[in-house]
């Protein structure tokens, strides 16, 4: 049972704080989970907080909350904006108010709904307009995807760039050993240490001369840095490459395909980041390499020291210059459709079952594969029949796509396979929205996707190593 309620001295630094809160805090999984794991929120508090569909909405619900949780509340929440990366923030509750100098009463604004023409800003008394002015503007905006009003240039490759805070850096959870004994044996085999080898190729900055139209990826460098950091902590070995040409993306390729240490490891994990289209995506030279020749130099009879392991890739890159400005919602349930056609040709199965048994062993042929299998690819952006959807891209937190993966698979990977994380990483992408008021971007969408032909579930495992 809590105490009662928080510390005047620390009401008043939230309220003093309340209009950047609103507007700067990011009330993601990582910082309700640590509130809850200082017994600050309970469960259906949390849930309450992230079921809001705006950012400001959940800031808010949480600094309403927050007092009156008791006299820890104020050090827990300013422990966990450390934990999460939002120094900025700790920096503001924590100064004293004669340094500051704004001590003066301000009210915690709830967030209305705005006029049709204004979605997605908050509204405010005219004298609360007034007092934000005041503040600080030179702080980072982590829950506001901006857009540049100006582009420079267009280009059907461009990812859209657009302004925010720092990724988020929280350890890898690990798996616990009961859960691998639970799921080992109906999972890819994923034991060996290293669990495999990692590629990731990031084209950041292209050649204004061979390729004038492709501008440089600002928050690029940003990604290849998240997925080797996340990586290395979930016991791969991980190489990077930037800024390759075409065909020094085709060498790297190759020459990462024919290492011999694949024959000692369990998997495999390829990141390409660049700017792209459908099928394909750009070198530093303006010219495409095909991502249909990339799974094939990993397929079974191009890459035998992988057969029937798992091979992961990830590919951040636009497929198309089609932007997703969304559709509004109608009232009403959720509906769902996933069918489910599942074929077995059992017939041939047992013929072919029947005629090994009448020859024996001898002279028994050899288990054939499929060319391709094993394989599972997540995609930044959407292919469809008629339209190819354009990637997002922060220029100081890195893009969407990259985002999320990197967070579900520290908060995930140790007790969910890798299906389940590209679900959840679509559900991620789904709930995201640009914010560029005033410009042809405003609200924008994007929608990943993954396809699989995985053959188990492909659990990492993360931190576990079974002791033999």
């Amino acid at each position: 049972m809590l105490e009662c309620g928080m510390l005047e001295r620390d009401k008043r630094a939230l309220r003093r704080g309340s209009n950047i809160l609103i507007k700067q805090l990011v009330v993601d999984e990582l910082l309700i989970q640590s509130l809850q794991a200082d017994d600050i929120l309970t469960e259906s508090m949390a849930e309450s907080i992230m079921a809001e569909q705006t950012s400001q909405k959940r800031s808010w619900r949480l600094l309403l909350l927050l007092p009156k949780r008791g006299p820890r509340a104020f050090s827990s929440f300013c422990s966990a904006l450390r934990e999460t990366e939002q120094q900025h923030l700790y920096d503001l509750l924590t100064q004293s108010p004669e340094k500051d100098g704004k001590d003066m009463p301000v009210e915690i604004i709830q967030p209305e709904e705005e006029p049709e023409g204004n979605t997605g800003r908050l509204v405010m008394p005219t004298a609360e307009k007034k007092r934000e002015r005041c503040v600080d503007s030179s702080l980072p905006f982590p829950t506001q995807e901006e857009i540049a009003a100006k582009r420079g240039r267009t280009h059907e490759a461009m990812e859209f760039s657009l302004d925010a805070d720092s990724p988020i850096n929280t350890p890898v959870l690990p798996c616990t050993p009961d859960f691998y004994l639970s799921r080992c044996h109906q999972s890819y085999k994923m034991n060996s240490s290293p669990r495999g080898l990692a590629l990731v190729i990031s084209n950041v900055t292209f050649d204004p001369c061979a390729a004038p139209d492709l501008d440089p990826r600002k928050g690029g460098e940003v990604d290849d840095e998240v997925l080797r950091k996340v990586f290395t902590e979930l016991d791969y070995l991980v190489t990077v490459h930037r800024d390759l040409t075409a065909q020094n993306m085709r060498s790297c390729i190759e020459n990462f395909c024919s290492q011999p240490d694949h024959r000692t490891v369990d998997s495999c994990v390829v990141c390409l980041l660049s700017h792209g289209v459908d099928g394909a995506i750009y070198g530093t030279d303006g010219q495409l390499l095909q991502l249909d020749w990339v799974f094939k130099s990993f397929d079974n009879a191009h890459c035998p020291l992988l057969q029937n392991k798992p091979k992961v890739f990830f590919i951040q890159a636009c497929r198309g210059e089609e932007m997703d400005c969304g559709v509004e919602q109608i009232d009403g349930p959720a509906r769902t459709c996933s069918p489910c056609c599942e074929q077995l040709d059992a017939g041939r199965e047992g013929q072919g079952d029947a005629h090994c048994r009448q020859r024996g062993d001898i002279g028994r042929p050899r288990i054939k594969l499929p060319q391709r299998s094993d394989m599972i690819c997540g995609f930044a952006s959407l292919k469809g029949q008629r339209i190819c959807t354009a990637a997002m891209r922060n220029t100081k937190r890195g893009s969407w796509f990259i985002q999320e993966l990197n967070t579900a698979l520290r908060l995930q990977a140790r007790d969910t396979h890798l299906s389940d994380i590209m679900v959840q990483v679509n559900r991620r992408i789904k709930e995201r929205e640009g914010y560029a008021p005033g410009t042809a971007h405003h609200r924008c969408k994007e929608m990943s996707e993954f396809t699989s032909s995985l053959c188990k579930d492909l659990y990492l495992f993360p931190k576990y190593q079974p002791q033999y």
